[in-house]
């Protein structure tokens, strides 16, 4: 049963919005939703029963690799980044791409802190358009 079931829709997602819940409570009401048993679902993923039961109880002190979150998120349709920050952890892509620009891509993640999802999609949208516009292909 969901923590938030004796609420209504637009209470629900006010508490959602407010707090998010912990990636282990998030993965547990996702896998059950999607009608997936724990053994099942660690199966899937490649890891134990119990390490899962673990991980969904917020018992554990380093959260599952980068590559079994992913298994995670493409089982539940869930956003993989979504899962690797309730994790705590950053997508294995990160790291090199900001290596790639040392002092611009520190800077860019700077001047866009505290933007609104909005303003971020905004940003997106036109830095996808520049890199199209680039491409010569």
């Amino acid at each position: 049963m969901s923590m938030y079931s004796k609420q209504g829709t637009s209470e629900r997602q006010t508490v959602m919005t407010a707090q998010k819940p912990k990636f282990g409570t998030f993965i547990r009401e996702r896998r059950t939703a999607k009608g997936y048993s724990l053994r099942r679902f660690a199966e899937l993923v490649g890891i134990s029963p119990t390490y899962l039961s673990h991980v969904e109880q917020d018992k554990v002190v380093t959260p599952p690799t980068a590559d079994r979150i992913q298994k995670m998120a493409d089982l539940l349709g869930e956003s993989p980044d979504e899962l690797f920050a309730m994790a705590g952890r950053v997508p294995e892509d990160l790291p090199k791409i900001i290596q790639s620009q040392p002092e611009a891509m520190p800077a860019l993640l700077r001047a866009v802190k505290g933007l609104t999802p909005e303003q971020l999609k905004k940003l997106q949208d036109q830095a996808s358009k520049m890199r199209r516009e680039g491409d010569p292909s």
